[in-house]
C-alpha cells in the first residue's frame, strides 16, 4: 500500500487497519526537503516515527529518496533541477542508509521524475541517471544488500531507455512503474486483461535491448482506481474488482510487488478518492476484497500458472499456505463455467465461502472468486502452461499487420481502448462501417495493438485509415492526433487527412519511423475527426513495411 502527502500523517490510524487486511509493505517516507531543511542539519523525527510505526504493524517500508531542500535545487524550490552539487545528494543518501540500513532495505529513487508534476529540469534522463548512479554507489558502499530502484510515472519505457543510455546502466536493482492508464484500460475495455498481461514482457525487452539483466525484479509502486467519497454500491464494487484483478494479473505476469494507491483518501476536491479507507474511516468493499485476497493467497503468494476456463474464462493458479487456490472470472462475453473432480470452496470478494461439490458446475462472472482446494492434477495443468502464449488473444508475433474493422468492431490485433465503442449509422453494413463524428461533434478515440505484434524498440510502421465522407460534395478530416514514439506521444507528420467527398471508400497511410508501442498511457494511437462534415471510418490498420 502507498500513501500520499495529503493523508500520510494519519498513518498511526491507518497502519493498524492495513495490518489487519494483510498488507505487508508501505510506501511512505518523508522527502529530503523536510529532513535536511538546512544543509548538514538532519531532523529524523518524522522518519523515525514512520519506521517505528510500520515495524509495530508488521509492515516493511519502501523508502523514497525524493525532492530537494531549497538550498540544493537549481531555483530554490523542491522540484527544480539539476541539483547544484551531486555531492549534496550523495551525502543525504549516505545519511539515510546509514541510519535505516537495518529497517529499510529497498529504496526508490524519486517519484515520477519523468512526469511534469514532481520534477522539472532541462535534461531529465541525464539528470535522473546522475541521481541513480550517485544513490546506487553510495548505498552499496555502506551496505551491499541495499536495493535501489529506478522509477517512472506511467509505463514510460522510453524514459528508462533514455536514462540507461545516459549512464544509469547497471546502477539499479529493481524497476518501478506506475501504470494507472493500463489499469484504466483494464477497467474500460472488454477483456482488457490481454493488454495488461503484456507489461513485464515489454520491460524485459527494453532491458535486453540495453544489455541489462532481464531477470531484474519489476514492481508496481503506484496504481489505483478512484471511488466516490460517499458509499456507492456499483462504483465501490468496480474499485474492488479492478483492484483484485490488478494484483492477480500483476503477480501472474511476474511483477514482484504491487503497491495500491492508496490507504486512505485523498479526495482532491473531485468527490472521489483512491483509498481503501474513506476519509471518515469507514472501509470500502475494496478493503474487504483486499483482506479476502490476502487471507486466501497468504503473505507471499506463489503463482503456478494459468488456465483457460471453459474456453475463455480467466484462471490463475496459486500455491497458498493452505494449498492450491485458483482465482477465476469470466471474460467479457460471459457464460463460462468451472467444475472440479473434488469438492472445492468458493470465496467471493466479501469473504463469504460456499462449498462446491465435486462435478457440480459453477457459473463464473466478471467478478473474481477464490477457489480453494483445487486438485493437484489441475494445478499441474496450470503449471504446464507457464511460458506459453496466453489463450485469450491471438499471437501476432509473426503478423505483418493488425487491424480493427468498425461496425461489428472486429478485432484483428488492434483494439479500441477508450470504452466508447463506435455505433452503426445510416444503415451501413454492420460488419464494417461506423462513424467517428456526428453533426458538429468531433471525436478522439484511442487504440492499442496487441503486445505480441510490436513492443519496445523503435520501429517503422504504416498507419492506414479507410474512410469516406458522409457528404457527396464536402470533404471530411481525419487526424492521427498521437502515436506512441521512441520519444513519447506525438502527432504524425502531415497528421491531417482531407477525406475526399463522395460515397467511395478512400485509403490514407501515414508512415512513421520511430514507433515504440509499449502503452505508456495505455494506448498506442489516438485518432481524431474534426468539426464539420461527418466522416465514416471503415478500418484502421497498422502494418510493418516490407522494406522499412
Amino acid at each position: 500500500m502507498g500513501s500520499s502527502a495529503e493523508w500520510a500523517k494519519e498513518y498511526p490510524k491507518f497502519n493498524p487497519l492495513l495490518d489487519q487486511a494483510g498488507v505487508k509493505w508501505i510506501r511512505l517516507f518523508p522527502g529530503w526537503h523536510s529532513i535536511e531543511a538546512k544543509q548538514g542539519e538532519f531532523d529524523w523525527t518524522g522518519a523515525d516515527a514512520i519506521v517505528a510505526n510500520a515495524k509495530q504493524n508488521h509492515l516493511h517500508v519502501l523508502g523514497t529518496w525524493v525532492f530537494f531542500p531549497t538550498w540544493a535545487s537549481a531555483d530554490g524550490g523542491f522540484r527544480k533541477g539539476p541539483i547544484k552539487d551531486i555531492q549534496f545528494w550523495t551525502d543525504y543518501v549516505n545519511a539515510s542508509v546509514g541510519r535505516y540500513q537495518k529497517d529499510i532495505k529497498y529504496w526508490e529513487v524519486w517519484n515520477e521524475f519523468n512526469g511534469g508534476g514532481f520534477y522539472q529540469g532541462p535534461d531529465k534522463p541525464k539528470e535522473y541517471a546522475d541521481l541513480m548512479i550517485a544513490a546506487y554507489d553510495a548505498a552499496k558502499k555502506i551496505d551491499p544488500t541495499i536495493k535501489v530502484g529506478m522509477s517512472c510515472a506511467n509505463f514510460d519505457l522510453n524514459f528508462f531507455d533514455a536514462a540507461i543510455k545516459a549512464g544509469a546502466a547497471n546502477h539499479f536493482d529493481f524497476i518501478c512503474v506506475h501504470p494507472y492508464e493500463n489499469l484504466g484500460t483494464l477497467a474500460s475495455t472488454d477483456d482488457g486483461e490481454q493488454e495488461f498481461l503484456g507489461m513485464t514482457t515489454s520491460v524485459r525487452k527494453m532491458l535486453a535491448d540495453n544489455n541489462q539483466p532481464t531477470d531484474i525484479p519489476i514492481w508496481i509502486t503506484e496504481v489505483g482506481k478512484q471511488a466516490p467519497v460517499a458509499p456507492d454500491p456499483v462504483k465501490d464494487q468496480d474499485q474492488a474488482v479492478i483492484m483484485v484483478k490488478g494484483y492477480i494479473l500483476s503477480l501472474a505476469q511476474g511483477f514482484q510487488r504491487l503497491f495500491w494507491f492508496e490507504a486512505r483518501g485523498p479526495a482532491y476536491g473531485h468527490g472521489t478518492d483512491f483509498g481503501l479507507i474513506r476519509a471518515d474511516w469507514t472501509t470500502r468493499p475494496s478493503y474487504d476484497a483486499y483482506k479476502t485476497m490476502t487471507t486466501q493467497l497468504g503473505p507471499e503468494p506463489k503463482f503456478l500458472g494459468w488456465l483457460n476456463l471453459d474456453n475463455g474464462g480467466y484462471g490463475f493458479m496459486f500455491r497458498a499456505p493452505t494449498g492450491n487456490v485458483l482465482v477465476a472470472w469470466a471474460n467479457a462475453k460471459g457464460g463460462q463455467k468451472a467444475k472440479f473432480t473434488a469438492e472445492v470452496k468458493v470465496t467471493d470478494l466479501t469473504g463469504q465461502t460456499t462449498p462446491l461439490p465435486a462435478g457440480q458446475e459453477y457459473d463464473l462472472t466478471k467478478v473474481p472468486v477464490f477457489i480453494a482446494g483445487v486438485p493437484d492434477a489441475i494445478a499441474a495443468d496450470a503449471q504446464a502452461n507457464v511460458g506459453k502464449p496466453y489463450p485469450w488473444s491471438a499471437d501476432y508475433t509473426t503478423a505483418s499487420s493488425v487491424s480493427l474493422h468498425f461496425g461489428a468492431n472486429v478485432d484483428q490485433g488492434l483494439r479500441q481502448v477508450d470504452g466508447d465503442k463506435f455505433a452503426i449509422v445510416n444503415g451501413l453494413t454492420e460488419s464494417w462501417a461506423s462513424t467517428l463524428l456526428n453533426g458538429k461533434i468531433s471525436g478522439m478515440h484511442m487504440f492499442r495493438a496487441a503486445s505480441s505484434f510490436l513492443s519496445s524498440n523503435a520501429k517503422s510502421l504504416d498507419i492506414t485509415v479507410v474512410a469516406r465522407s458522409s457528404d457527396p460534395v464536402k470533404t471530411s478530416t481525419v487526424k492521427i492526433y498521437f502515436y506512441e514514439s521512441a520519444t513519447g506521444y506525438k502527432p504524425a507528420q502531415d497528421a491531417f487527412w482531407k477525406v475526399p467527398p463522395g460515397d467511395q471508400w478512400q485509403e490514407h497511410t501515414w508512415h512513421v519511423d520511430d514507433a515504440n508501442f509499449v502503452g505508456q498511457w495505455g494506448y498506442n494511437i489516438a485518432l481524431e475527426t474534426r468539426d464539420g462534415t461527418p466522416c465514416f471510418i471503415k478500418e484502421i490498420r497498422v502494418s510493418k513495411p516490407a522494406n522499412p
